[in-house]
């Protein structure tokens, strides 16, 4: 009996122990990342599908704009009689049947794309069977071209067509927040596999702690210090690959977390920038249109006056300055909120028009310039304003550069010749948001500024198509 209870009873040597745990850690592994690539295969097809739905959102954008820009140029020239309020009609009727075709092709689902060729074919019958119609009565001398009942008419096509805008969009909106709560859904998965799976891990390494010491314990410190610079703000931290199975499973882990975190960073961002966009879109088609409107007005009035009537004539004209500088004052607040140029033309005109209203002279070059996807527009864009600002109020600069380099890679490049000095440890909120935005893209961005010769700051975006 002695005997078989000491045969029944004899420990498990340490490389059955070693056996046993590693297959158990190899069982929660397994398990846990089976959990994260059905999460990360769930997360990329939501990222698909949210970018999907914001290049909806955009090219509905643009078809509005073009449906405004029909609206305004023919409501000047009804009222002017002047060929030079036509401009913007004629390049949105020479841009619709471009903007239609991208319009339509941009949709998400088929319901949507029912909505979208009902939208396309109400602005082509606003083209065709209203709009110039209407601007060939107005040419003609037609007096009903002015009247109430065509500017009622006008006003309720486009007013539909608007109601139209808004449901599509609301409509792609939900679709998009839907698929950012599968995301986040996703991520919060992946992060407790993560979790599970280290805490598990560890468990069964301190039990090996001096036999796996340089193995395990070395490359587990590795992936804490990055945690703590990830606990830091530094989303772009990543834990270098390892030849040990189960550290590189660790490491594969934290980057698809740090990942996500990065992209929930970059959709927050994202979102404040449409805001801005809609705000600066609803300034420009509100209360700007309205002083455009009452100026136009007041002109005409100050042509119906006689010479003599001086008191009134100084009247008006003092009018239409102030609305002239109210109209100025408007559109640089619309600009610097969002600018429509960025959205209509792109980085570089935007930039450009960014110099125009620098108070330190500026220079802005660029090489093979071409539009890429807005949010990376958006974001480079409010990175060079970000560090043209800075330039202006602590470079002490007296001439600002900024070079454009499209590629697959976006380069920025932003000097002055200011007093320089500028690093990590004086960088100010300014610098800090504006690493910030780069790091939520994926990019990098590098700071070269010895003390008394200016600074350059080099930022990379990826561009993905």
């Amino acid at each position: 009996m002695g005997a078989g209870r000491g045969h029944g009873g004899r420990p498990l040597g340490l490389t059955s122990l070693t056996i046993a745990a590693s297959g158990l850690l190899a069982l929660l592994i397994g398990v846990a990342f089976t959990v994260l690539l059905w999460a990360i295969n769930d997360a990329n097809n939501s990222i698909s599908a949210r970018r999907a739905s914001r290049t909806a959102l955009v090219r509905a954008g643009s078809m509005e704009q073009l449906l405004i820009d029909l609206e305004t140029g023919q409501r000047g020239f009804v009222i002017t009689r002047r060929e030079e309020f036509l401009e913007p009609w004629h390049a949105a009727r020479k841009a619709l049947p471009l903007e239609a075709r991208q319009f339509t092709d941009s949709t998400t689902s088929e319901e949507q794309r029912r909505t979208a060729e009902r939208i396309t074919q109400g602005v082509r019958s606003f083209l065709d069977d209203y709009s110039v119609p209407l601007i060939a009565k107005a040419r003609g001398g037609d007096p009903t071209a002015g009247s109430l009942e065509e500017a009622t008419e006008g006003k309720r096509r486009v007013d539909a067509l608007r109601a139209q805008f808004d449901e599509y969009m609301s409509d792609e909106r939900v679709h998009l927040a839907e698929r950012t709560d599968a995301a986040g859904a996703n991520s919060n998965q992946a992060v407790t596999a993560a979790a599970v799976g280290l805490a598990a891990s560890m468990a069964l390494f301190a039990v090996f702690t001096v036999l796996q010491h340089r193995a395990v314990v070395r490359p587990v410190r590795g992936a804490a210090a990055a945690a703590q610079e990830l606990a830091g703000g530094d989303l772009s931290v990543r834990v270098a690959p390892s030849r040990i199975a189960e550290i590189g499973a660790l490491g594969s882990s934290f980057n698809s977390m740090a990942a996500s975190l990065q992209d929930s960073r970059r959709r927050i961002m994202e979102s404040t920038e449409a805001v801005h966009r809609r705000t600066a879109r609803d300034l420009h088609d509100g209360a700007q249109q309205r002083l455009v409107s009452l100026m136009i007005g007041l002109r005409l009035a100050r042509e119906l006056l006689p010479g003599s009537e001086r008191a009134a004539v100084d009247l008006l004209d003092q009018s239409i300055d102030n609305a002239q500088t109210a109209i100025n004052e408007l559109r640089e607040l619309a600009s610097g909120i969002y600018p429509l140029v960025l959205t209509v033309k792109g980085l570089v005109p935007a930039v450009r028009d960014l110099a125009s209203r620098c108070p330190v002279p500026m220079v802005v070059d660029c090489e093979g310039e071409r539009r890429i996807p807005s949010t990376v527009e958006s974001n480079a864009y409010f990175v060079v304003a970000e560090a043209v600002t800075n330039a202006v109020k602590h470079a002490q600069a007296s001439r600002i550069d900024v070079f454009v380099e499209f590629g697959e890679v976006l380069r920025l490049k932003v000097a002055d010749d200011g007093i320089g000095g500028v690093g990590k440890a004086t960088a100010g909120s300014g610098m800090t948001g504006l690493a910030d935005r780069v790091a939520a893209f994926d990019g990098k961005l590098t700071i070269d500024s010895p003390p008394g010769r200016g600074t350059t700051l080099l930022i990379q975006i990826p561009v993905r198509d």
